[in-house]
């Protein structure tokens, strides 16, 4: 029988999982902040909402990307605790982009 143990990383130590996960969250927070302007500023709403449906796309990818090819939990250097969180993020920040897309559309108001 084959057991595999894998060994936890320092805390402070940036493994290429981390640095992805990490990257992806970010990425992910952009599009949330993009989508929160786009939806309280009128002026370039469309531009902002589309930006935030792409970055939050990109870091829900990235996101799931780390989740699925880590190979241990919180701890190992995988990256699974940011992939998690911008996969969480990137959800946001893609209704936030579709909700500020659904009101830039509409006839009746400011672009």
């Amino acid at each position: 029988m084959n057991t595999q143990t894998t060994a936890a990383v320092a805390a402070y130590t940036l493994t290429t999982g981390r640095l992805f996960g990490t990257a992806a969250a970010f990425l992910a927070l952009a599009g949330v902040v993009l989508g929160v302007l786009a939806l309280i500023r009128p002026a370039a709403a469309r531009r902002r909402a589309m930006l935030a449906l792409a970055t939050g796309a990109a870091g829900l990818i990235v996101g799931g990307f780390v989740v699925g090819l880590a190979k241990g939990g919180p701890g190992t250097g995988y990256g699974v605790v940011g992939g998690w969180a911008a996969l969480a993020i990137g959800l946001v920040a893609t209704v936030l982009g579709g909700l500020a897309l659904a009101r830039s559309r509409r006839p009746g108001t400011p672009v």
